[in-house]
């Protein structure tokens, strides 16, 4: 049956609150589908406000590949303002989606992709408007099927209880799949009802289903065991992995805001997975192997997306964009094609010992100097031991030195606070890196008027890294280093004026750790913090820690754990963890070890460049890394005011 859109009654409301052309839709590159010629319905979250959702890369993927299947749609939806969602209860007015207004629940799936935890609150919210029940197990076939993905679905525990599954890793060939399961499952005549579709989707092995695995604890609180409890559920769930990504050249039409959004910009990752090896690092383990987009398929992209977009400026993305082995060539090729174009050219990340001034050159060929951003994540050299991050101080002060000479004003450092083995010393460190950096840049520059702004962030450890063991920093361990590094940057008022100083507190970071680390117990956590009026954890303005707090203690204690034993606790090798049957590849074994080396200060190279070091990805997902040279080129691209053929002409 055809399902009535909700903006007759959405409409009349929208002059009442905050930015409300974020639930208008219509926008550049929106797809709207018709409803009843097609099988499979797709709405698909990004659980934020519509300017941070918008420009999500992975959403906007999986929207193009749904929506280009004959037998499927694909609709956005996002978390809605507190004020709106105040007037959508007054009014009973379910969940929607922005590009048809159609009610969430009237969806086959509600997908939602998770790049952080602290966006869990907004899920509930969801379900709640949607007026799909909280527990999965309170569900039938009238209700989508609630499936999670995204770098927090490799602990989905947490949330076990509120979704139906969860998918590890690439999601580009994993909809397909799923969407081919449904298809056949509804011609079938729905066999089993609910449950027989999640078992069809469980025993692929690669889709989790919380339902089908139970969990045991021990008497002192840790796990003693997780196992599936159908014959036809696998132990372990693995990762899905993309590797040509040459074939998936997503996305094609990106969908251009309305509103004001977070990145005004059209996005090409250039590739996937890394291998640095930063032990801190969540996204650079889950994402293994590294897989490259060859040059010639970025030109294409880049033009195609500039095209159908009108960004003017394009951002090469990757966990580390200058590694990629044909960098120089990609930004020179794409500066000359845009030349006196007015696009400009970004690498929103950028390691120390990948820059160098004639890739910055050719970045701002096109458009103005602005900063210049690196990341140290340590304040000295032993610290970055720790979490092997291979960049000397020389290294910094070379490159900033560098930057400053040939021209640029503004340098940010980031950094991080309450790493394992910390101490006092590493965090005052970093004010003795920017103070020299300072010095050396007005040397280079010839003047005064340059800056270094430090940002500092509270570290979480997280799951599937070497750090999954450590225990967290006590919050207020991290504040008062927090104020010890403020006084020394301000310690030389004739440099101090010269450094900007941004830092987080540590006590959202607590929370975090929690429901990054935590189990299945810390799902009522959750709820009651919902219940209590958390929304947006991860906006300041919205974020309470004594909400947070209370809960926890509420719900945690009669259990006989607490937000200290999952976060400040460290845990011993033999411990099971909430994760350990979801596989992302990683060897258990390598990691203990790789925890044991930072604990010696022990440095890891990077395996795209020496030989394997058995981390066990390319043989457990049968991938291996896939990088360059290609050998190809950017051509048939070509500068455009050359007068050399049209720009459909110069794509073919």
């Amino acid at each position: 049956m055809s399902v009535t859109s909700v903006y007759p009654q959405l409409e009349p409301l929208l002059p009442e609150v905050s930015k409300p052309i974020q639930y208008v839709g219509g926008e550049l590159g929106a797809v709207s589908k018709d409803w009843d010629q097609t099988t499979v319905r797709w709405a698909l979250m990004y659980p934020d406000a519509y300017e941070v959702g918008v420009p999500n890369q992975g959403v906007q993927i999986l929207y193009e590949v749904l929506n280009e299947r004959s037998d499927a749609l694909a609709e956005r939806t996002y978390a809605v303002w507190p004020d709106l969602e105040a007037l959508m209860r007054e009014h009973s007015i379910p969940q929607f989606t922005v590009d048809s207004h159609r009610p969430v629940g009237a969806f086959d799936v509600l997908g939602v992709s998770f790049a952080t935890e602290m966006c869990y609150t907004n899920l509930l919210t969801a379900l709640d408007l949607a007026q799909i029940p909280f527990l999965a197990k309170r569900r039938d076939e009238s209700h989508p099927l609630v499936l999670i993905g995204g770098h927090a679905s490799f602990n989905p525990e947490p949330i076990a209880q509120f979704i139906d599954a969860a998918v590890l890793g690439d999601g580009e060939e994993a909809v397909g799949e799923i969407t081919d399961i449904i298809a056949e499952w509804k011609s079938a005549g729905r066999p089993d009802g609910r449950d027989g579709l999640l078992l069809l989707l469980a025993a692929t092995g690669c889709v989790y289903v919380p339902k089908f695995y139970d969990v045991d604890y021990l008497p002192d609180g840790r796990i003693r065991r997780v196992a599936p409890n159908h014959p036809k559920v696998p132990f372990r769930v693995s990762k899905r992995t993309t590797m040509d990504l040459d074939e998936w050249q997503y996305p094609k039409n990106p969908v251009v805001p309305l509103a004001e959004s977070v990145h005004e910009r059209y996005a090409v990752e250039i590739f996937r997975g890394c291998t640095r090896g930063c032990r801190f690092c969540q996204a650079g383990m889950i994402t293994r192997p590294v897989r490259e987009r060859s040059i010639d398929t970025i030109g294409k992209m880049v033009q195609n997306g500039v095209d159908k977009s009108g960004f003017n400026e394009v951002g090469l993305l990757s966990l580390s964009s200058a590694d990629h082995s044909e960098i120089g060539d990609v930004c020179s090729g794409l500066a000359d094609r845009y030349e006196g174009e007015n696009v400009s050219l970004s690498l929103p990340s950028t390691r120390v010992d990948a820059f160098n001034v004639d890739l910055a050159n050719e970045l701002s060929r096109n458009g103005r100097r602005s900063g210049l951003t690196f990341a140290p994540e340590g304040g000295s050299e032993r610290i970055r031991r720790v979490i092997n991050k291979m960049v000397s101080e020389e290294d910094l002060i070379n490159t900033v030195v560098a930057a400053y000479g040939n021209g640029w004003r503004q340098v940010k450092l980031y950094f991080m606070c309450g790493l394992p083995t910390e101490t006092d010393d590493d965090v005052v460190g970093i004010a003795d890196m920017a103070q020299e950096v300072i010095r050396a840049g007005r040397k280079a520059a010839g003047r005064r008027d340059i800056r270094c702004t430090v940002s500092i962030g509270g570290f979480v450890p997280k799951p599937h890294t070497p750090f999954q063991w450590a225990a967290q920093a006590d919050p207020e361990v991290i504040d008062n280093r927090l104020q010890l590094l403020k006084d020394a940057i301000n310690s030389d008022r004739s440099l101090g004026r010269a450094i900007g100083y941004r830092y987080h507190d540590g006590w959202p970071s607590l929370i975090e750790g929690l429901l990054s680390r935590g189990d299945r117990r810390v799902g009522d956590v959750i709820l009651e913090a919902w219940r209590d009026g958390a929304r947006f954890d991860g906006w300041n303005e919205h974020f309470s820690f004594e909400r947070w707090s209370r809960c926890a203690a509420q719900v945690l204690e009669p259990q006989g754990v607490s937000t200290s034993w999952y976060t400040t606790r460290e845990r011993e090798e033999n411990e099971v963890l909430p994760w350990d049957h979801l596989d992302s590849g990683l060897d258990k074994e390598w990691l203990w070890a790789d925890w044991q080396d930072s604990l010696s200060e022990v440095e890891l190279d990077d395996c795209r460049w020496t030989p394997c070091y058995d981390c066990g990805v390319c043989p457990s997902m049968d991938t291996d890394i896939q990088i360059g040279p290609t050998g190809r080129t950017m051509l048939p691209l070509s500068v455009v005011g050359s007068g050399n053929g049209s720009a459909s002409e110069e794509a073919l």
